[in-house]
């Protein structure tokens, strides 16, 4: 008759098999089996450290390797048989290892815990995914580049409060969401370098008596360090929160970019066109192109920030040390991993299918008396405090509105109205040209800053 002694690694405590309900609830095998690659990179640096240090053989050593070999072989080929009796990856990985080497299968284990086992996997995982998503950020970034450098002239409304505020180019727009993008890769980098520690050698929470060497695995699998506490080693997962944050921050960009293009895209603004391999029509009204790529970035960055919150949740009331609660770390952080993955691949490309409508945008940044901010600096620079200057443009505004006309159609005589220092040449000021122009200085909408901008961001990219 086959016991539960047959299956699990733990069951001489028990006086009676785990439940057939408790076994399904309890297993991660289904969604940690994505550790498996990186779970037989520890253990093999495990193994090398483990006979360096004469605790197991040369013997067993090769053992494991060539056992391991095949393993990592099955895996990829998808020939791996999964169990749901073994629990998780880790448990389905070692009982293989032993069915095709032997004791030295069984010996792998010697120092170690699942706890700084599983820890040290996802670590490995997330290094390099964050790896691979700095990829992706900066190929959205290079996308952006790429259409900013087509459009330092096109001019477009500034907007505050979604009013019309002051024209820029869509250039300077555009390299907004560089800057953003720029500083999610720095927190990646940033965080990376605290995952980027060992755990291994932690075993269950108070380390292991065996004459371990922690630095040397830690070299083996290029950690820039150890977990330098037991404790703190196997039970904290704030490596995981802490880049889940970053990624919540990355789709929230996204979504504020998202949410202006479906508003640039709408017949009410007419900027833009997104390409139609990125929208769907409707079931019932012909005429409809609907951005739905756009729309889903927005949805898919509540689910990121959800996973955010479920995660913070998870660690928040936990006791030294490790607790079955970590194991919940996994689903959201892999969704967080996978959502934010394809988000980046499909916007890089988007940016690269839109066209842009630039006589919409001028004829927009014409509206809603956009140079009026010009119109008080001009009287500032003439030598009238910028209060007074202020009112007496808010008084000019409020005359254009009731004429129905732009403050650059004032004549000269109504504009001296409202200042007599308003001069012929206030109509080189009120242009939109006049306005990004006079902005020429690190960070402003001028098309020379804005050139420049660009120049440095190509630098950048191409370190």
């Amino acid at each position: 008759m086959t016991t539960m002694q047959d299956k699990h690694t733990w069951s001489g405590r028990f006086s009676e098999p785990v439940a057939e309900l408790v076994k399904r609830y309890t297993a991660s095998v289904e969604f940690d089996k994505r550790l498996a690659l990186f779970d037989i990179q520890g253990s093999l640096a495990h193994a090398q450290m483990l006979a360096a240090c004469d605790i197991i053989s040369t013997r067993d050593l090769d053992l494991i390797q060539h056992g391991m070999a095949e393993i990592k072989e099955e895996i990829v080929q998808g020939n791996f048989i999964w169990s749901l009796d073994l629990e998780d990856v880790h448990l389905n990985i070692e009982k293989r290892l032993t069915a095709l080497a032997g004791d030295a299968g069984k010996r792998l284990h010697t120092g170690r815990s699942r706890n700084d086992q599983v820890a040290t996997d996802v670590r490995l995982y997330l290094r390099q995914a964050i790896d691979d998503l700095l990829i992706l950020v900066q190929g959205l970034q290079a996308a952006l580049v790429d259409l900013a450098a087509r459009h330092t002239h096109t001019i477009m409304p500034g907007f505050t409060h979604l009013q019309v505020a002051q024209p820029v180019s869509f250039a300077h727009h555009l390299l907004a969401y560089f800057e953003m993008l720029k500083r999610d890769a720095e927190r990646l980098t940033d965080a990376r370098r605290r995952v980027n520690r060992l755990p291994l050698g932690a075993a269950a929470l108070a380390g292991t008596s065996y004459p371990i060497k922690r630095e040397m695995v830690a070299e083996l699998l290029d950690f820039e360090g150890i977990c330098e506490n037991s404790l703190d080693a196997v039970s904290d997962r704030d490596f995981a929160i802490e880049f889940t944050a970053a990624a919540a921050l990355i789709m929230t960009h996204l979504s504020r970019l998202s949410e202006e293009l479906i508003l640039w895209m709408s017949p009410r603004f007419g900027f833009i066109d997104i390409a139609d391999r990125f929208c769907t029509g409707s079931s019932i009204m012909p005429q409809k192109k609907n951005p739905d790529v756009p729309e889903l970035v927005r949805g898919k960055t509540g689910r990121v920030t959800g996973h955010l919150m479920a995660l913070l949740t998870l660690m928040k009331s936990q006791p030294l040390a490790y607790n079955k609660d970590n194991q919940e770390d996994k689903e959201p952080l892999f969704d967080t991993v996978d959502t934010l993955t394809q988000t980046l691949r499909i916007y890089a490309d988007m940016i690269g299918g839109i066209t842009v409508k630039p006589e919409a945008m001028r004829s927009a940044a014409l509206q809603g008396y956009a140079t009026a901010t010009d119109l008080a600096d001009y009287l500032v620079k003439k030598g009238v405090p910028f209060r007074d200057a202020h009112e007496a443009v808010a008084l000019a505004v409020r005359h254009a509105e009731q004429r129905h006309c732009d403050l650059a159609d004032l004549a000269l005589e109504e504009l001296k109205r409202f200042s007599p220092l308003v001069e012929q040449d206030i109509y080189a000021v009120l242009t939109l040209e006049g306005s990004l122009a006079a902005r020429n200085h690190t960070g402003g909408t001028a098309p020379q800053q804005v050139k420049a901008a660009i120049e440095r961001a190509r630098s950048y990219l191409s370190r």
